[in-house]
């Protein structure tokens, strides 16, 4: 489509929550225009050269926990983050939280058809606590320190191991004292960034949450004694359930040398649906991120989207944990008028099956149809 075009969407387009109604109304409308790569819902005078779209149109996707410039032994080249990041377009996540990467991405904000970039800086982990080459590696007196790098290096987040396996316990551990976690989540915020950590264990999550953080990454370890605490503060988890999905493939593999860990693992990973259901009873804002970059592929946010259905939330909060509901949470607009035009549209209503996601008609970024 030429700049000067006109794109007209019809069918019904999802705009989110109706603002006049209950909970469960939404606002669907027969048609937007897409202006100079901005959104419309007046009809354009005099368009001469217009190019008609027709489906079931949402927000561009959120994946809010991906690693574009990552690859499972550290940091790729630019051609490798270029294929991630066109991956992730292609199955309409428009709109990316990295949750840290070791790799310099600003080039990709320069290129209209990629997807828009949230970072959270690089990893901060502690020493010889996290995978090899992702993270900086630190003790806990560098903490603050390492965390206001990362909070003007990224886009207001900063990314922590909270725990990791500990060898000498043989199982998951926390990395930080909470009076580290406590000074460093306060100079993050003092700095107008906010805080997320990768958590797995139990013992990691409430001392985090009482040192005022703001999101938690896989919160497997929620129980019925923290998920009320995440619901008070309002502190908002990605469970990741494509990645959980992978427990048991390294259970087995770690199991030799670290049996109780192994098992946590396990555990974990059999109770993870009513983990993230018993969160979502209980208010605690949840957003979908698939862990992409790592081990697994990019393009996974449709089937995470899945996994929040099967795990038994209602398919309309699994799409707002996808879509407005995400980018409200990241600051970031959806179909509103005037808002980049940056969409996907779909072949029938995802809200009556949600893996429609997996497979896009249409995918509009900055008003352009890029596929």
């Amino acid at each position: 489509m030429r700049d000067s075009a006109v794109l007209h969407i019809k069918g019904r387009v999802v705009v989110g929550p109706d603002a006049g109604g209950s909970a469960w109304d939404m606002d669907i409308r027969d048609e937007l225009w897409v202006v100079d790569g901005k959104i419309t819902y007046d009809r354009p005078t005099a368009a001469r050269d217009v190019r008609t779209v027709e489906g079931w149109v949402l927000p561009g996707l959120v994946d809010a926990h991906c690693h574009v410039g990552l690859d499972t032994h550290g940091a790729v080249d630019d051609s490798t983050s270029e294929k991630q990041a066109l991956t992730e377009r292609d199955a309409g996540a428009l709109l990316l939280r990295d949750a840290g990467s070791p790799a310099d991405t600003r080039w990709i904000d320069d290129r209209d058809d990629l997807p828009r970039i949230i970072r959270a800086g690089r990893h901060i982990a502690r020493t010889k606590r996290y995978i090899r080459n992702y993270a900086h590696e630190i003790e806990p007196e560098e903490l603050v320190a390492y965390v206001a790098r990362e909070a003007r290096r990224g886009d207001g987040w900063v990314k922590l191991v909270g725990d990791w396996i500990d060898r000498e316990r043989g199982d998951l551990a926390a990395c930080w004292p909470r009076a580290a976690a406590e000074a460093a989540i306060a100079e993050a915020h003092r700095l107008g960034a906010r805080v997320t950590a990768h958590c797995f264990a139990e013992e990691t999550l409430a001392p985090l949450v009482e040192a005022g953080i703001d999101c938690v990454e896989h919160a497997t370890g929620l129980t019925e004694e923290t998920i009320p605490l995440f619901a008070e503060r309002g502190v908002a988890i990605v469970p990741t359930l494509v990645n959980i999905a992978t427990f048991p493939k390294l259970a087995m593999a770690g199991e030799e040398r670290f049996p109780r860990w192994a098992d946590h693992m396990r555990r974990l990973h059999d109770r993870r649906y009513d983990t993230v259901r018993a969160a979502y009873d209980a208010g605690v804002p949840i957003y979908t991120g698939t862990d992409a970059g790592g081990s697994l592929p990019h393009g996974l946010v449709g089937l995470e989207v899945a996994e929040l259905v099967k795990a038994g939330i209602p398919a309309t909060a699994a799409l707002s944990a996808a879509t407005w509901g995400a980018r409200a949470w990241l600051g970031r607009p959806g179909l509103t008028e005037g808002a980049s035009a940056d969409l996907v549209v779909y072949e029938s209503d995802p809200r009556a099956d949600v893996r429609v996601l997996t497979a896009p008609r249409r995918v509009v970024l900055r008003g352009r149809v890029i596929c």
